[in-house]
């Protein structure tokens, strides 16, 4: 599958905003989107004006992006969505946040998506006791969400336990002392901080 490596950090500036793809840089001092808010190149500062399809195309990367998605993966997401009850473009949210590695990121136990994709790809999280290494995978309401006992003394998540309770979404809950989180509503519209018009991906993708 094909594989973005260059700096993460233009991908922001692309996108016109934060997608919080590099942990703790993104909200300090260091972040390059607060540095420099301009899409990247020669010519960032003095793009034409985006025509209505180019700003729906630039919402459909940027979540795409934020969450790690290719093309053909993302597509699958959406006609999932468009086939389920409910406003598509919110349903559509919904099933990337219950991925299991945005999950693992929500709850804290990684700093990044990406750093949460490798965690569970590495087999460190178990749901409802059982080892499950595919990054895809949706987490339901009622699910435990935990760090294996043999992964608990690897020092990222030796500081998270020692460390101060963090906050996570209303729909989930977490217990840092033994890396344990819950899932204990479906996320929602409001429970994504990300800025996104959701209905221009729908209006895209109806074209």
């Amino acid at each position: 599958m094909a594989r973005y490596t260059d700096s993460v950090c233009r991908l922001c500036r692309r996108e016109g905003a934060k997608l919080f793809l590099k942990g703790d840089r993104c909200y300090s001092s260091k972040c390059a989107f607060a540095k420099r808010p301009v899409p990247p190149g020669e010519h960032g500062l003095s793009r034409k004006k985006q025509s209505e399809y180019g700003m729906q195309l630039r919402e459909k990367q940027k979540v795409k992006r934020a969450y790690g998605m290719q093309e053909k993966q993302f597509k699958k997401y959406f006609d999932m969505a468009e086939r389920m009850r409910g406003i598509t473009g919110e349903v559509l949210l919904s099933l990337l946040e219950r991925r299991l590695d945005n999950t693992v990121f929500r709850l804290g136990l990684a700093d990044s998506r990406a750093q949460a994709r490798q965690t569970v790809l590495h087999g460190h999280v178990t749901v409802n006791g059982k080892k499950v290494n595919i990054p895809s995978y949706f987490v339901e309401v009622g699910d435990e969400i935990k760090i294996k006992d043999s992964s608990k003394d690897i020092e990222r998540f030796k500081e998270i336990r020692e460390g101060e309770a963090r906050a996570v979404g209303k729909w989930l809950t977490f217990d840092n002392a033994n890396l344990t989180g819950r899932v204990v509503a479906l996320p929602e519209r409001d429970d994504i901080d990300l800025t996104i018009q959701e209905h221009m991906i729908v209006e895209l993708y109806s074209k």
